[in-house]
């Protein structure tokens, strides 16, 4: 009986001692694969970004779906531009005089294609809908609008993914205090996501810790 109960309690010390550790380690854990996922996706929400400002300044508008922008990206080019300052004379009917008159003169260069400028020779803008690290190859919402601000009709468009999708095998205590973070020093919400659909603005809601290496 007596060696009986030492099992037991042998165990149980090794027990207590497993919780002890997981509650130590298991947030480090959960950090160490936290930031590697948040930053593969948060590489690619800047590339739907890039790839969004680019459609916008062919069309004036954002696209609204992921065939259009990749189809946009295949196929689109810039207009590479030059302003010139330049002068004439026209007759001023109140002087009765000529007088010189300012203006400015563009001249278009050349035409440069969007998948170069922004991918060179790398074909992943070919998969830009896909969440990375998703189990289930999972794709981002993306929706784009028109939307009145101060009198003003402004393109806007919103890409975004849960939380719960890029961290869908870690253990849900620790899942749900991420999902409640609201901090500047944190990817804010449940949701990691670039621009907004209800206000003009193309800013991610991530910290600045992700833009270290720098845009893409």
């Amino acid at each position: 009986m007596k060696t009986i109960i030492q099992i037991v309690l042998w165990i149980a010390c090794i027990g207590l001692g497993y919780l002890i550790y997981k509650s130590v380690t298991g947030p480090i854990e959960f950090n160490e694969v936290k930031v590697e996922r948040f930053g593969k996706v948060i590489a690619k929400l800047k590339d739907i970004k890039n790839s969004q400002e680019a459609y916008k300044s062919a069309n004036g508008k954002y696209a609204n779906d992921f065939p259009s922008l990749i189809k946009f990206i295949d196929t689109g080019s810039y207009v590479i531009t030059q302003q010139r300052d330049s002068s004439f004379m026209r007759y001023d009917k109140t002087y009765q005089i000529d007088l010189q008159q300012d203006t400015v003169i563009v001249d278009t260069l050349d035409f440069v294609s969007v998948k170069d400028s922004l991918f060179k020779s790398d074909t992943r803008y070919k998969d830009l809908a896909t969440v990375p690290t998703a189990p289930n190859g999972e794709t981002f919402t993306m929706k784009a609008d028109i939307i009145e601000k101060s009198g003003y009709r402004a393109p806007v468009y919103e890409v975004k993914v849960a939380k719960s999708v890029v961290l869908y095998d870690q253990p849900k205590d620790l899942l749900a205090k991420e999902n409640s973070l609201m901090s500047v020093e944190e990817v804010s919400g449940s949701e990691i996501k670039v621009g907004s659909l209800t206000e003009v603005s193309t800013s991610g809601n991530w910290p600045p810790i992700y833009d270290k290496k720098g845009d893409q």
